[in-house]
């Protein structure tokens, strides 16, 4: 089964999706959309970092990706301007990455399969770290579902219950990281951000509780990447940005469809 290269690429947009989803909400309901960017962005410079060392380019991104989230956590939780404070990291980033990755010598990298995505490429062995980091990734929002949701709707209240809202932001930090890495090869830098917001965007337009939502928006994106999928086979489209412009499609339906509900 994993020899169809076809089912390998389906499978790992679906895991992809399976973390992307609940995250996603999070996301969304923080309006951290310029936080993911900055992550995503920084993946790049990782995928350098792997390959000037010799570690596992999962294992540079998810290093690169960990200490991004955290400066970003760090200065949010300082007071920055947020809005200014992330578009720099997030291009610099994504530019210094770009740059390191010209100068390492003897190493060809295709930098549009880092930026879009190379989905179709996916082997066996990529395709059980992307399901490892997102079972790892629904295992940690599972366990702190309840305090997350907490400390997102009111830092008093979450204060008031015993939950401490910075630990909390670390937590979704971890878990963002976690997903940059796992997506990198799936959907690409550019690409890793829409696929937390859109999915998750689509599914708040006729989602009746936060559970619900998340769940919504796991199963928009897993329906996304395999019409993704289909539309780039059937069209030669590059599947990386198809994936994302199925996503947008759902979300028009869902928008019409949650006033078709409340009219």
């Amino acid at each position: 089964m994993l020899d169809d290269f076809l089912v390998r690429a389906a499978l790992a947009g679906a895991g992809t999706a399976a973390a992307t989803g609940p995250l996603g909400a999070f996301v969304v309901w923080r309006r951290m959309a310029y936080f993911g960017d900055a992550t995503a962005h920084a993946a790049i410079l990782g995928v350098a970092v792997a390959l000037a060392s010799g570690l596992p380019v999962m294992a540079g991104t998810l290093l690169v990706a960990l200490a991004m989230a955290a400066t970003v956590s760090g200065l949010a939780g300082r007071g920055w301007a947020m809005d200014t404070t992330l578009g720099v990291l997030a291009h610099s980033a994504l530019a210094a990455g770009v740059v390191a990755v010209s100068f390492l010598p003897g190493v060809r990298v295709d930098l549009t399969a880092l930026l879009f995505g190379d989905i179709l490429a996916v082997s066996a062995g990529d395709l059980a770290v992307i399901w490892t980091g997102a079972l790892a990734v629904l295992a940690l929002l599972a366990w702190r579902w309840s305090a997350l949701v907490t400390a997102t709707l009111d830092a008093d209240l979450a204060h008031a219950a015993g939950i401490d809202p910075d630990r909390e932001r670390l937590v979704l930090t971890l878990a963002l990281a976690v997903t940059v890495a796992v997506a990198l090869k799936v959907i690409g830098a550019l690409l890793i951000a829409a696929m937390l917001i859109v999915p998750a965007a689509a599914a708040r337009a006729v989602a009746q509780s936060p559970e619900g939502m998340a769940l919504l928006a796991a199963v928009i994106g897993a329906g996304a990447a395999l019409a993704g999928l289909a539309l780039s086979w059937r069209l030669d489209t590059p599947a990386g940005p198809s994936v994302i412009v199925c996503a947008a499609a759902a979300f028009v339906l869902s928008l019409a469809a949650g006033r078709l509900r409340r009219g």
